[in-house]
C-alpha cells in the first residue's frame, strides 16, 4: 500500500492515475485545522468521486493548544512558519509515514525554482523513517517531478478530474488559509505561499529534504566566511561548548542526567532526526533530564572520536546522573518513540 498526499492539483491528479491501474491504493491528508472551506469540499469531492475514505492526520490538540497559548494565532507573521509547521503538520506526517515503506508526493521540479528543482523521481526519504525505522526506512515517490504544470492541467480537465475550487480564484499553491494567496499573473505560484518570508526557503518541513544550502563542501558562502545553519535550534535544547562536555565528562555525582547529540549540521541523518530530537526535547522539558547538542565535526571531531565515542553523525549519548561514563545509543531508529523508550531505560 502506498499513501497519496491529498492536497493539490498535482495530488488529485495522482489520485487519478491510482485509480486508472485498477489496483488497490489509500490516500491521506493532513488536517491542520487552518485549511480553506474550498479544500474541505475537495476532500468530499474526491471521496465520493472516487468511493474512496481518506486517511486524516491531525496534530495533537495539546501541542496547538499550548502553542496557540503562549504564542497567539498568527505567531508565525512573526517568527517564521517553521514552528506551526512542525506542531499541525510534520509530526502528525511522521505518525503516518512510521507505518509506511514507501510514499507518493505531487512534487514538481517547476513548483519551486529555489528547493525543488532537482528532485528525483524515486528517492530515499531524507527526512522521514519508516515501517523499519532508520535511515533509508521509507521510500519516497515524486512521479510528476519532471511534468511541467501546464501539462497536470491538461490531464485533468481530459479526464474531468474534480480540483480544488480556489484554483479558479488565483490559487495555485494551496496550503493552510492565513498561509495562502493567490498570485498575479506573471507571478510565480509559490509566491502565494508564506510571501513574508525568504524564497529559497519555502518548504512546511514535509519535504525539508529539498533545502540545500548554496554551499562548497557543505558551507555556505557570506561575505567570503564559509558558515553552515546550525540545526537542533530550540529553547528546549541547550548548545554545548567543548568545555561544557568535558565538564559532564568530570562529573560523577551530577544533579541531572543529560542526554545529548554529537553531530554536524551539513549531516543528511542528522537533518532527518531534527523533528524528532526536538520533539523528543520538549517532552522531556521539566522532566528532569536535560537535552543537548555538540557540534562535533570539523576541530572537535577528534576530541569527540577519543573521548565521547564518536563512531559517525548523529551519536547519541546518555550520561547517567550518578556516572561519569556515557551510554552511547544503539540503534538506528531515531523517532521519538524509540528515543523516549533509550532515556526511560536510563533515568
Amino acid at each position: 500500500m502506498i499513501f497519496l498526499y491529498c492536497s493539490g492539483a498535482e495530488d488529485v491528479a495522482l489520485i487519478e492515475y491510482a485509480h486508472l491501474t485498477g489496483r488497490p491504493y489509500r490516500v491521506f491528508s493532513l488536517d491542520t485545522g487552518r485549511l480553506n472551506p474550498e479544500t474541505y469540499q475537495l476532500f468530499d469531492t474526491v471521496e465520493k468521486h472516487y468511493g474512496i475514505r481518506i486517511e486524516y492526520m491531525f496534530p495533537d490538540s495539546v501541542e496547538v493548544q499550548a502553542l496557540v497559548r503562549t504564542k497567539g494565532l498568527f505567531s508565525f507573521y512573526e517568527d517564521g512558519h517553521q514552528e506551526c509547521c512542525r506542531v499541525r503538520k510534520v509530526r502528525p506526517l511522521r505518525r503516518a509515514l512510521k507505518g509506511l515503506r514507501a510514499w507518493i508526493t505531487g512534487q514538481r521540479k517547476d513548483q519551486s525554482p529555489g528547493t525543488r528543482s532537482e528532485i528525483p523521481i524515486v528517492q530515499v526519504d531524507p527526512s522521514f523513517e519508516g515501517l523499519d525505522g532508520g535511515a533509508g526506512s521509507l521510500v519516497k515517490w515524486n512521479p510528476v517531478a519532471n511534468v511541467d504544470g501546464k501539462d497536470i492541467w491538461n490531464f485533468l480537465r481530459a479526464m474531468n478530474v474534480p480540483v480544488n475550487s480556489l484554483h479558479s480564484q488565483g490559487y495555485v499553491s494551496i496550503g493552510c488559509e492565513p498561509c495562502t494567496r493567490p498570485v498575479l499573473p506573471g507571478q510565480h505560484e509559490r509566491e502565494g505561499r508564506w510571501w513574508w518570508e525568504d524564497a529559497k526557503a519555502k518548504e512546511c518541513g514535509l519535504h525539508k529534504g529539498n533545502i540545500k544550502d548554496e554551499s562548497v563542501d557543505g558551507a555556505v558562502q557570506t561575505n567570503g566566511t564559509a558558515t553552515i545553519a546550525d540545526i537542533f535550534d530550540t529553547k528546549d535544547i541547550v548548545t554545548l561548548s567543548k568545555p561544557g562536555v568535558e565538564n559532564l565528562l568530570k562529573l560523577e555525582d551530577r544533579r541531572e542526567p543529560w542526554l545529548v547529540v554529537l553531530y554536524a549540521p551539513w549531516c543528511q541523518f542528522c537533518q532527518a532526526m531534527e523533528g524528532s530530537y526536538v520533539e523528543l526535547a520538549e517532552k522531556l522539558a521539566g522532566s528532569g533530564v536535560k537535552v543537548g547538542k555538540f557540534r562535533a565535526d570539523g576541530d572537535q571531531k577528534a576530541f569527540a572520536q577519543q573521548e565521547l565515542q564518536l563512531g559517525s553523525f548523529p551519536t547519541i549519548l546518555f550520561f547517567p546522573k550518578h556516572s561519569s561514563k556515557a551510554i552511547k545509543y544503539p540503534s538506528e531508529k531515531r523517532d521519538v518513540d524509540s528515543l523516549l523508550a533509550f532515556v526511560n531505560a536510563l533515568r
